[in-house]
């Protein structure tokens, strides 16, 4: 199918031409013409990140709005304020031969009075980051009772970071006759919520399945120790030289930690986290897009809604939380019909945590041996004899100093030649990687597994003389380190409780505390009330709602029955599981104790 069989406006036709578009891709080919139709049916549609979805709403809106009526027709709503120019950009390069078109962009981290006199003429489409247009209809500035479209582009990234209030608010003014797109990578039962409660007859358009990976994705793992997992990083990135791709970590200090050993270490590298200020934040990023960062270290919530191009890897350094997560960290690579590599550096106890992952994005992940010297080099070397024989010469400039160079070298030999010149550029690698140790542990005995359990854990219970703990409660429910250390002193009452490294995440909140100090916390959670709060150490089985919480064991166990992945879950265990479940019930009722 080409675009011009799309029924779009001629102008609309001639730009998108311009930029080189002919054939759409599969959501462009499903949803335009269904946004074009004469239905008033709103939309859910599910396709992963970097397919084309930005054309697949914004070209049919484009062809609707009526330019001119100094009303503004459509809103697009997006998580982040990266994402939020990109799509004005793109909005604007594919209205550029229409006239009276009049786009802005709201977004924080922004000066507003620059935005606020973008706005004295009114927008016929206006793409927003949620608390910025908050603040603007606040202010008065923005007024919606006339949109007519409206946009949720990466609805599953906005409830992540818990703009669902500011969303239901926004919604509640706008009209009830609009229409409503809904685009999305993956369907969480959030997403399922809204498209309920706030939409009219919705239609959902997938392309591919639910929450699949993105189709032109390779999925590797390297298994290693856990303190050999920047060894493994360096040697990812010295095998594959023109590596261009973002490196995933958990927590800010991991990411800065990485980021600066890299630099350190001579990689083309550079951080992105929540402690960077605005400008350092686009400083990065246009360097990063502009390739002279090869690099970029990043936690999840500094990197929500960047959307560069052209991404060769994406390396999870830390596996995250949720398969959600990880299905929209894998989708920046591979986009628009290219190829990409998603890479996962694990340690022996998250082989489940793939597992899950397969399940759920529908694909499988190809285990690897970590690199060893002899092959980096190898690696290496051919890469730098193809860049010199890939290289320009200018005659007219290097010419002049032939004769000389010719002179010095005349009686080397071609053979002495090419190694000296070999060993001037590789010398690095070569004393490098002389004596590298084998890094991988797929092989390992039980026994070693055994002695090296501590130090090998993802987030190892216990840290010599310190035990970790968690909490149910993540940034998901805006948690915080300051909130932990209030909770803990409102429920202990005891300021003695020593509390060692804090880390929030998405899910969950990780904490350590003295080993004879644990059983005075779990015993301070089970008296204080609190219901809403789980208490665990933090074992193996982080992926999951599982809590070994020593305090309560009968509600532990419950808890982790309730919440059991419902990846895990098929017709026939659920059947067994409601049984045994019912059978606990009726032996409880006549006294039987069964915990």
């Amino acid at each position: 199918m080409l675009f011009s069989e799309l029924n779009l406006k001629a102008e609309i036709l001639s730009s998108i031409s311009e930029l080189g578009f002919t054939n759409p891709t599969p959501i462009q080919e499903n949803v335009i013409p269904f946004i074009l139709s004469d239905k008033a049916t709103d939309l859910v549609a599910l396709a992963q990140t970097g397919t084309g979805k930005t054309a697949a709403f914004g070209l049919p809106i484009l062809n609707l709005v009526k330019p001119g009526s100094r009303k503004t027709q459509a809103l697009v709503l997006s998580p982040t304020r990266e994402l939020c120019i990109q799509i004005c950009n793109e909005l604007t390069k594919y209205s550029k031969n229409m006239n009276d078109i009049h786009i802005v962009a709201v977004y924080g981290g922004e000066d507003i009075r620059r935005q606020l006199r973008q706005l004295d003429t009114t927008p016929d489409i206006i793409v927003a980051t949620p608390g910025r247009l908050i603040d603007l209809l606040n202010r008065g500035k923005v007024t919606l009772g006339n949109i007519q479209y409206l946009v949720l582009d990466e609805a599953d990234e906005m409830l992540n970071m818990g703009f669902l209030e500011d969303i239901e608010l926004i919604l509640s003014q706008t009209p009830g006759n609009r229409r409503t797109m809904l685009f999305s990578a993956t369907m969480p039962r959030e997403i399922a919520n809204i498209a309920q409660k706030y939409m009219q007859n919705s239609q959902e358009i997938t392309v591919g399945q639910k929450n699949e990976g993105a189709k032109n994705v390779v999925h590797i793992y390297y298994q290693v120790k856990a303190q050999n997992k920047y060894l493994t990083l360096k040697r990812i990135a010295d095998i594959n030289p023109d590596v261009y791709g973002i490196i995933f970590c958990r927590t800010r200090q991991e990411t800065k930690e990485v980021a600066d050993n890299l630099i350190k270490d001579g990689y083309n590298a550079d951080s992105l986290h929540g402690d960077l200020s605005q400008a350092q934040r686009d400083l990065v990023m246009a360097k990063f897009r502009n390739k002279h960062i090869q690099l970029l270290v990043a936690t999840d919530v500094a990197a929500r809604g960047l959307d560069v191009n052209d991404l060769t890897h994406v390396i999870n350094y830390d596996l995250p939380d949720d398969t959600e997560t990880y299905t929209h960290r894998s989708g920046r690579t591979g986009r628009i019909g290219k190829s990409g590599i998603s890479i996962a550096i694990i340690n022996q106890k998250e082989k489940g945590k793939i597992k899950a992952i397969e399940k759920a994005i529908n694909k499988k992940f190809e285990y690897r041996p970590v690199p060893n010297g002899p092959e980096i080099c190898e690696c290496q070397l051919l890469h730098m004899i193809t860049k010199m024989k890939e290289v320009s010469v200018n005659e007219s400039q290097i010419g002049f100093f032939l004769p000389k160079v010719y002179d010095q070298l005349a009686h080397m030999s071609r053979e002495e030649i090419i190694s000296r010149f070999v060993s001037l550029e590789f010398n690095r690698f070569l004393d490098y990687y002389k004596d590298a140790q084998d890094l991988n542990v797929a092989n390992e005995s039980r026994e070693e597994r055994n002695r090296d359990k501590g130090r090998d854990r993802r987030r190892g219970s216990s840290k010599g003389n310190r035990v970790r703990l968690k909490l149910n409660m993540g940034d998901k429910q805006n948690f915080s380190p300051k909130r932990l250390l209030g909770l803990l002193n409102d429920i202990t009452n005891d300021k003695s409780i020593n509390v060692g490294d804090i880390e929030v995440t998405h899910k969950y909140t990780f904490f350590d505390v003295d080993k004879d100090q644990v059983k005075k916390v779990f015993d301070a959670f089970a008296n204080s009330g609190k219901k809403s709060f789980v208490i665990a150490e933090a074992g193996e089985n982080w992926g999951r709602d599982e809590f070994r919480d020593f305090s309560n064991k009968k509600g532990s166990r419950r808890n982790r029955e309730d919440n059991r992945d419902k990846h895990d879950r098929n017709p026939r265990k659920e059947r067994n599981r409601k049984a045994e479940k019912r059978e606990r019930s009726q032996k409880e009722n006549k006294g039987n104790k069964i915990w």
